[in-house]
C-alpha cells in the first residue's frame, strides 16, 4: 500500500513539473500587450534580461482574469519553492518582485531560464544566495504574463 501511494505521489510531482500540454495559445498569439523581438544578445547588461520580452505593456490598472490564470500557474508549478511573502523557502518570495525588476525581466526569467542563470548578473545573484538553480518550468509566453499579473496582484496593484 505504501508503495503505491510513493507511486502516486511521484507521479503527481512529475505531472505538476511538466508542461501540461494545456490549451494555452501557441506563442504566436499571444496577448496584444506584448511585443516579441529577437532575443538579446547573451552579453547585453539591461534591466530586461535575456530573452524574447523587450517591451512588455502593462496597463496600470490590473487584470483580474490574468491574475486569476496566474494564480492557478503559481500553486501548480511555483508554490513548492516560492512563497508571497519576501520569505526565502527554496527560492526568492515574492513580494515586492514588481518594483525589484522590470516585467521583461520576470518574464525573460520565468521563460528563458537556464539562459538568464548562465548570464544575467542579477539572476546569478539571485543563485547565489539561493544556491539552487530554478528549473525550467516550460511556461509558454500566455503563463509568464499572466503570473506577471498575479505578482502584482500580490504586490498591491488594484
Amino acid at each position: 500500500m505504501k508503495k503505491i501511494f510513493l507511486i502516486c505521489a511521484v507521479m503527481a510531482f512529475l505531472f505538476a513539473c511538466s508542461n501540461s500540454g494545456s490549451d494555452s495559445k501557441p506563442a504566436s498569439e499571444t496577448a496584444a500587450t506584448e511585443k516579441t523581438e529577437p532575443a538579446a544578445p547573451a552579453d547585453a547588461k539591461s534591466d530586461k534580461g535575456i530573452g524574447k520580452f523587450q517591451d512588455v505593456k502593462v496597463d496600470p490598472k490590473l487584470d483580474a482574469a490574468m491574475a486569476s490564470k496566474g494564480q492557478v500557474v503559481f500553486d501548480v508549478k511555483c508554490a513548492a519553492c516560492h512563497k508571497l511573502t519576501d520569505e526565502k523557502l527554496v527560492g526568492p518570495g515574492w513580494k515586492g518582485v514588481t518594483t525589484r525588476h522590470t516585467p521583461e525581466w520576470i518574464m525573460n526569467f520565468a521563460t528563458n531560464v537556464d539562459e538568464m542563470l548562465n548570464t544575467d548578473p542579477k539572476a546569478q545573484a539571485m543563485l547565489e544566495i539561493c544556491l539552487v538553480r530554478m528549473p525550467n518550468q516550460n511556461l509558454t509566453d500566455d503563463d509568464a504574463r499572466n503570473v506577471f499579473e498575479f505578482m502584482r496582484k500580490n504586490d498591491g496593484a488594484q
